[in-house]
């Protein structure tokens, strides 16, 4: 299973990625180990999860809430931590 997962820090900077284990590139990113985008501003917890059953599934999904503007992505967060949009 492949995870399309938003992170959020402190500094309010939103990350969008893909892992087979979530929780763990979590850690990386915040050992400064990850994302160069990551690296600066550390302390990230997870704000939303998808599961998908393959790679290329998981990564066309992050290519597109990519392209989203920010409202649009706050509101997918929104709405999964609600309970309204989990794919898992």
């Amino acid at each position: 299973m492949t995870f399309v997962y938003m992170i959020k820090n402190s500094a309010d900077k939103l990350y969008i990625g893909i892992s087979e284990n979530p929780q763990e590139r979590v850690v990386y990113h915040n050992s400064k180990l990850g994302a160069r985008f990551t690296k600066y501003i550390p302390n990230f917890k997870i704000v939303f999860l998808e599961q998908y059953q393959t790679l290329l599934e998981a990564r066309q999904r992050e290519i597109q809430i990519k392209k989203w503007r920010r409202e649009k992505k706050e509101n997918l967060i929104e709405k999964y931590q609600k309970g309204l949009a989990t794919k898992i």
